[in-house]
């Protein structure tokens, strides 16, 4: 027998990957060899071939904390500057139960509308169409889908067995933002949402489908049109009606599917933890920087939290993180996080029985297996006062859910006749160590113990983690979700050139699905997941771990095959690259440094090329530059560019003309010198072509005529923000904005996120014109830097400086909606962090005790 891979991968053409994946699956297992024992639900682990690693262990456990409130639950909320809430309770329970109070006030529409998204009630409070009236389907397909994923069933059948901490935070969480819409009641709450009848009262079960859903986001939820249409051939995927009630029109046909992306809100962050060979000080220090969206439902919101005596933390989690902070610092240590290379999910190739003319039939060492058909129901608002409800089969395999991409991954026969099916196969389902691992890094001590701790768990879903600790220890990991695959299994992606084919086009890495020795084992544990402890710097933005350090790049070995985190010996990002470049150029550093480097709207493409770039201008002169039948004049262009102070700020001329020149030149680059692996942080390097320059130089010239923007306009004409009223109309206040862009190799950037941003809150869009970010209206401001921040540890404590660029609060109402937001705009700057509790009662601005205390 001999294993077999896709139909459907050929570079460059979709149609073609069909031919890579039946060759692929073909060479994959020859039956020649040892066959190992069949695994099937009567004869689980004991028949399939034994883990070829040692079992991983740890020894941690969580430092004493007090995790039930001994009395009735209470916090107080103290806010400080901009609003930033610091809870003080007696238990985990009591912290979480703060901490949602607190949210809500701020944020509570944003919690609302996830609770419906991933409990598939969309389609009941909103329709079937994620636009309304559009035909998208995009509700039913959202509702069907995350039911078929069966996180509201995991949630509810596996909440009893978390730990005690976990249940806690959950109870706590959902009883705070129940007690503030109680006390503030629905018709009150923040608009759009107020006097909604999809905000309700909410459970820990529905915080738990909601902490499931979010560890899908970097996997299987950029697949629900592919599992929504995944059905045998010959089969219509779409939903049927309930009880003889008519059929809802619908636009969405497969041919619509395309290859998901698995990083859709171009999700990216910087990250530092420095130590003490670097620090000024000696002691650790921490540069956080996530680059996230600004609106919808991965916003940061900043807080702190305090067990007197027990814990003590500051910092920021995404929406709805029950208790504790995703990126912060406690008194001993500072962490933050990245959005890291390594796959959370790959796609299983079944070779599907010949002899079973349903396609539900798949062999796996030659023995048969039934792909199991699940039919789901949903309900679907028709009008204001009607509903019908829909039912709609999906298929299961003991690979995951089946799912299908048109002209690439189909089910049924492929161009060869070569008979297959997919199923995706996502780390992250489930993920139960979320809030466990969580609070670990807020509870840790120092670096042995947070080593100690992603020993144990692994729930940080798709970040990279920086660390450093008081004493000056730095330490770096990929704390992923990954498939654990076997190494024979890794060898066969590493050398299979139709898998290689399939690899380097597709979004993910296809694996035959016709043998055991391609099950994964559960996670990829940290014993096996790149690490790197060092007492210099360890540093992340968003290239893989190769160079977290250049002087000890982190490479796989024989006790850890990194295949599947990410790529060794690549050419690094611009960004990457302006941060080696940002960590070179500083020694000693002190806090106020560190506040600058994160801050300078540095352009490392400009730095390169600039010079090269101005003496193509200087040889053109001029001559009209002819891009197709066009004559375009550059004069004024390069005009700008001599201009240009090589920074991204508010007053800089020539920004916009250098990043539209960075669009054209990142799909068409001509470096002078190539890129080499023995020096990875310099090269490439150079302009290459005078002519190309010019002609690159020219289209960029094209793209800001057709947005009709002046070419000699600072950028902060042209780069703003701009709020949505909360009926999803433009506000009309546009805040000029200072800020670079991954396009040009910016640190600390800025971009327009796009259409869709993971609620159905409303907001205004400024369409981009093609190939560029760039609108008529500008570059709208609606994702980047968010939560950032500096601090050092000193003898008397923690130390930080932080913003968060789009504010605390939603809430148009809020005196804290855009008062962040507003200081940035005037200058790039940061605030102070409080931690210490003097300094947190002296810039106190409300306080009050939410729960028993308060009656």
């Amino acid at each position: 027998m001999k294993t077999h891979v896709p139909t459907s991968l050929r570079p460059l053409q979709l149609g073609a990957l069909a031919l890579a994946c039946s060759v692929a699956l073909a060479g994959c297992f020859d039956s020649s060899s040892t066959s190992p024992t069949v695994f099937t639900e009567t004869n689980p682990p004991t028949g399939t071939p034994p883990p070829p690693y040692p079992p991983a262990t740890s020894n941690y456990q969580f430092p004493e904390v007090t995790v039930y409130a001994p009395g009735e639950v209470s916090a107080e909320i103290r806010r400080t500057d901009f609003g930033v809430p610091h809870i003080t309770s007696d238990s985990l329970e009591g912290i979480a139960f703060g901490t949602a109070f607190a949210f809500a006030e701020d944020n509570i529409c944003v919690l609302a509308d996830q609770i419906v998204r991933f409990n598939s009630q969309r389609s009941a409070y909103f329709g079937p169409d994620a636009v309304l009236g559009s035909g998208d389907s995009g509700n039913v397909i959202n509702d069907f889908t995350y039911k078929a994923l069966g996180i509201r069933d995991l949630a509810e059948q596996n909440i009893g067995n978390l730990s005690t901490h976990s249940q806690a935070l959950l109870q706590g969480y959902a009883a705070g933002y129940n007690h503030y819409l109680s006390e503030t009641g629905v018709e009150n709450i923040a608009p759009p949402c107020a006097g909604m009848p999809w905000v309700r009262d909410i459970t820990d079960v529905d915080m738990l489908t909601y902490a499931l859903g979010v560890a899908l986001l970097p996997g299987a939820a950029n697949f629900l049109q592919p599992l929504f249409i995944g059905v045998p051939p010959g089969e219509n995927f779409q939903p049927t009606p309930v009880a003889g009630a008519a059929a809802l029109d619908s636009s969405f046909t497969a041919q619509s599917v395309t290859m998901p992306e698995v990083n859709p809100s171009e999700l990216g962050s910087n990250g530092w933890a420095l130590g003490s060979d670097v620090t000024a000080s000696g002691n650790g220090m921490l540069l956080a920087n996530p680059h996230f969206p600004h609106v919808g439902n991965q916003r940061f919101w900043r807080f702190g939290i305090e067990i007197p005596g027990e814990m003590k933390v500051v910092g920021g989690s995404l929406s709805g993180m029950p208790g504790v902070v995703n990126i912060g610092y406690n008194e001993n240590i500072a962490w933050t996080h990245t959005f890291s290379t390594a796959e959370r999910f790959i796609v299983y190739q079944l070779e599907l029985d010949t002899s079973d003319a349903s396609g539900l039939t798949y062999l796996v060492d030659g023995e048969p297996h039934q792909i199991q058909p699940e039919t789901y129901q949903i309900q679907v608002a028709t009008g204001p006062d009607s509903s019908i409800t829909l039912e709609k089969t999906f298929y299961h395999s003991s690979f995951g859910p089946m799912m299908t991409i048109p002209g690439a991954f189909e089910w049924g026969a492929d161009l060869v006749g070569t008979t297959s099916a997919f199923a995706l196969h996502d780390a992250n389902l489930p993920n139960w160590d979320i809030l466990d691992h969580w609070l670990g890094l807020n509870l840790a001590s120092d670096i042995d113990e947070v080593e100690s701790l992603f020993g144990k768990y692994t729930g940080l879903i798709f970040n990279n983690a920086m660390v450093a600790d008081k004493h000056g220890d730095v330490f770096f990991t990929d704390g992923s979700s990954v498939p654990d695959l076997r190494p024979e299994a890794l060898q066969t992606i590493r050398t299979s050139l139709a898998l290689l084919a399939i690899r380097g086009q597709a979004p993910f890495t296809l694996v035959p699905g016709n043998s055991d020795i391609f099950r994964p084992l559960g996670k990829v544990p940290h014993q096996r997941a790149p690490r790197l402890r060092r007492s210099d710097f360890v540093q992340n933005s968003n290239d893989s771990f190769w160079l977290t350090n250049p002087e000890a790049p982190i490479m796989s070995n024989e006790n850890a095959d990194l295949l599947l985190f990410g790529p060794v010996n690549n050419q690094q990002t611009l960004r990457s690259r302006m941060g080696q470049k940002k960590l070179m150029e500083i020694a000693s550093v002190s806090l106020t440094e560190l506040e600058e480097t994160l801050l300078s709207n540095r352009a490392f493409l400009g730095e390169e090329v600039l010079a090269d770039l101005l003496s193509a201008c200087s040889s053109q002169g001029a001559t009209p530059v002819l891009v197709g039948e066009a004559e375009v004049s550059i004069v004024q262009a390069c005009a700008a560019l001599a201009m240009w102070d090589g920074r991204m700020d508010k007053d800089s001329v020539g920004a916009m003309v250098f990043r539209e020149f960075a669009e054209k030149f990142s799909r068409n680059p001509t470096w002078a010198i190539p890129y080499t692996v023995q020096q990875p942080l310099t090269t490439p390097s150079g302009l290459g072509s005078n002519q190309q320059a010019v002609q690159l130089l020219a289209q960029a010239v094209q793209t800001i005529d057709s947005a009709g923007l002046d070419i000699m306009a600072p950028l902060g004409d042209v780069q703003f923000v701009e709020r949505s009223l909360p009926n999803g109309v433009a506000s009309g206040n546009r805040l000029p904005w200072g800020g670079a862009n991954n396009i040009e190799g910016g640190f600390n950037v800025f971009r327009s996120q796009g259409a869709e941003d993971g609620t159905l809150l409303p907001r205004h869009r400024y369409p981009s014109l093609p190939g560029t970010q760039l609108s008529e209206e500008g570059y709208h401001i609606t994702s980047g830097s968010s939560w950032m921040f500096v601090m050092e540890f000193t003898e008397d404590g923690p130390v930080g400086r932080g913003l968060l660029t789009y504010s605390q609060s939603s809430d148009i109402r809020s005196p804290h909606y855009i008062d962040q937001t507003e200081l940035y705009s005037d200058m790039p700057q940061l605030a102070p962090i409080w931690f210490q509790r003097a300094d947190i009662e002296a810039n106190t601005i409300s306080i009050r005790t939410v729960g028993a205390a308060e009656e």
